[in-house]
This record gives structure tokens, C-alpha cells and sequence, in this order.
């Protein structure tokens, strides 16, 4: 994407703020802790319908359509087969093998399922999102392809994110436009070496500095038995150097990737999104967030979804191919020659990551 392009981006617009989600938060909590979790079916509804209607872009707003009824009929679904996988594994503990071995052949299709399901019930201005994957792509993406990943040692986990987030965006749909993910694997590829040398530098640094070694760090566990005061300066420039190591590694490989998903991504009609969040910028809000969230035994944590919310619009945007009305006008009417066939879309969320 060439600088003018990413100069005349349109910024998306997030409207939220925390005193507004608070009295919807509080009120989720309160709810699903006295009906014990019944009611966080529909706080879940309740959320992603406020972020989604706060989030705007050219003046118009995304909006959820699912039902607490429905998220709600997914969950008792899931959990009772949990339920019957576990008495079928205590009585008959080689049938449940073959049970698992079948659920990780099913697991695809409920993946699936559950991103159509939470397609179908997204719109933006009116105009309904769609996926249209198949069960049998995502079986090779979700299954074979990690079996791979493992077997090379990790070193084409870069591949597998990439493959996953591709087989997302490729096969989601706005109306009957369709999106397209061709961002490249060497930027993957890139975020993930950025990551490690980050996390080798904080380990060679604290090594140095600290006097902190691996070696260093058993010797005093097992001492512990003995005194246990002699590990506690070991473990606790352990969970430092964790803590200065991991986290910002997994934060910039978030950004970089971000980065590189949305501007390679485009919409039919000439249409490119654009992202430039800043990993440190990124890493300070996260460890800000979770030291406020922390201090107030979880009652800021609104605060702290409104703020990540907001940053992340306003660093994201869309390079316009043409106006936004003609696009919008263009989706209704073929949705409408489709004889909206996707406007009333039976489903359940399975509560699945997708």
C-alpha cells in the first residue's frame, strides 16, 4: 500500500466510554453471578452489541443481532456433552478414546458453524456479514496444519498463523463482497524473529546484569528444602525477566502481524484496510491496564476495555475505492436480489475461539 493511500485512509471511529459501559458491566456481573452464569449469555450479547454499535466507520455503525436465547441453547450444548464425554470416558474408557478422536474430526465443523453463526449475525449499515468456509478446509487448517507445526518443532507456527488468519478473512464476506488476506509470510516471519531476539536480549541482559542463569535458578530450587529464602531472589528475577521478556514479545508479535493482516487485506470495490498500531504504545496501555485493573480488584476493567477499544480504532481505517452510500446501496440491493437469503440465519454459538 503506497503512503498516499495510507494518508487518505478513513480512521475508524470508536464512540464508547467507560461510565456508559460501566452500568452495563456492572449490571452483566451482578445478573450472571445471582442466576449462576445463567444470564451471561445474554451480558455476552449485551457487550458485543454496545462495542459494536459504538464502532463506526464514514458515520455508520457495525451492530450484533444474536439472542441470549441462542448463545445460551450453545452452551447447554456444549456442556452436556462434556458431561456425557466424561461418564463415557470413567465407564468405558476406550470408547471415549474413539470419541475423542472423533470429536478432533468434528471439531472443524463446529468451528465452523460458529463462524457463521457470528457472521451472520454482524452487520454494518444494515449489510450482513457472511462465511462461507468449508469444513473440509478447515479441517487441514485446524488440524493438519498444527500436526505439522508440532512436528517441525514450532518453526512453522509463523505458517500456521498465517493459514488460520487467512482462512478467516478470505472466506468472510460483507453482503456478497468478499475480503482477501495476502499479506506475506516473510512479515510473519519477521514478527516472530523480532520476538525471539527480544526475549534472548532480556534473558543475555539479565544474565549479565542480574547474575541470573538457568543453572543459577536450579541450584536454588533445590536448596529450597533446606532455605527456603535462597530461591526467592532466583524465582522472583525469574518472573522479571518473564515478565520483561515474554510479554512485550508477545505484544509485538500482536502488532507486527496486525499490521501487516490489515494492510494486506482488501474488500471488492477497491477497498483496503490499513493498521499501524505501535507495539510500544500497545505494551504500555496492556501492563497500564492490568496495574489499574489490579488496584481496583477488577472494577476499572471497563475503563481499561473502552481504552484498548479506542486505541485500536483510531489506528485502524479503510482506503475508500469509492463512496460508502454507492457501496452500502450496492450490497442491499444484490442481498435483496438474493431474496436475503442469509438475513435469518439458524444457528448457535458454541463459545468456540475463532
Amino acid at each position: 500500500m503506497s503512503l498516499e493511500q495510507k494518508i487518505n485512509s478513513q480512521k475508524f471511529d470508536f464512540t464508547g466510554s467507560a461510565k456508559e459501559w460501566f452500568g452495563i458491566w456492572i449490571v452483566n456481573l451482578l445478573l450472571s453471578i445471582i442466576t449462576v452464569g445463567i444470564y451471561s449469555a445474554w451480558a455476552k450479547v449485551r457487550a458485543k452489541k454496545y462495542f459494536y454499535n459504538n464502532t463506526h466507520m464514514e458515520g455508520r455503525n457495525f451492530d450484533y443481532h444474536a439472542t441470549g436465547g441462542q448463545i445460551l441453547k450453545g452452551r447447554l450444548i456444549v456442556i452436556a456433552a462434556i458431561v456425557v464425554f466424561q461418564i463415557i470416558v470413567t465407564l468405558m474408557p476406550i470408547l471415549g478414546l474413539i470419541l475423542l478422536l472423533g470429536l478432533i474430526v468434528l471439531y472443524p465443523w463446529l468451528l465452523t458453524r460458529a463462524l457463521m453463526f457470528n457472521a451472520g449475525m454482524s452487520t454494518y449499515s444494515n449489510v450482513r456479514f457472511r462465511f462461507v468456509g468449508t469444513t473440509t478446509r478447515a479441517f487441514v487448517v485446524f488440524v493438519v496444519y498444527p500436526i505439522l507445526c508440532l512436528l517441525t518443532l514450532y518453526t512453522t507456527a509463523p505458517i500456521l498463523d498465517r493459514t488460520v488468519k487467512k482462512f478467516s478473512i478470505n472466506n468472510h464476506r460483507l453482503g456478497t463482497a468478499a475480503f482477501d488476506m495476502d499479506a506475506p509470510i516473510s512479515a510473519f516471519y519477521k514478527a516472530a524473529g523480532v520476538a525471539v531476539l527480544w526475549i534472548v536480549a532480556v534473558f543475555l541482559v539479565g544474565a549479565l546484569t542480574m547474575g541470573f542463569s538457568l543453572t543459577a535458578l536450579g541450584g536454588a530450587a533445590i536448596e529450597m528444602d533446606n532455605d527456603p529464602n535462597a530461591a526467592v531472589g532466583a524465582i522472583a528475577i525469574f518472573y522479571l525477566v518473564f515478565f520483561i521478556g515474554f510479554i512485550p514479545a508477545a505484544v509485538i508479535y500482536q502488532a507486527m502481524t496486525r499490521n501487516a493482516i490489515y494492510n494486506g487485506t482488501t474488500l471488492d470495490g477497491g477497498h483496503c484496510l490499513t493498521s499501524n498500531v505501535s507495539a510500544p504504545q500497545l505494551f504500555w496501555i496492556a501492563i497500564s491496564n492490568l496495574v489499574v485493573v489490579v488496584c481496583t480488584l477488577g472494577l476499572m476493567l471497563p475503563w481499561a476495555q473502552i481504552r484498548i477499544a479506542r486505541y485500536l480504532a483510531d489506528h485502524t481505517g479503510v482506503v475508500l475505492g469509492s463512496s460508502v452510500d454507492d457501496f452500502i446501496g450496492t450490497q442491499q440491493e444484490e442481498m435483496s436480489a438474493l431474496g436475503d437469503a442469509y438475513s435469518d440465519i439458524e444457528g448457535i454459538d458454541l463459545g468456540l475461539p475463532i
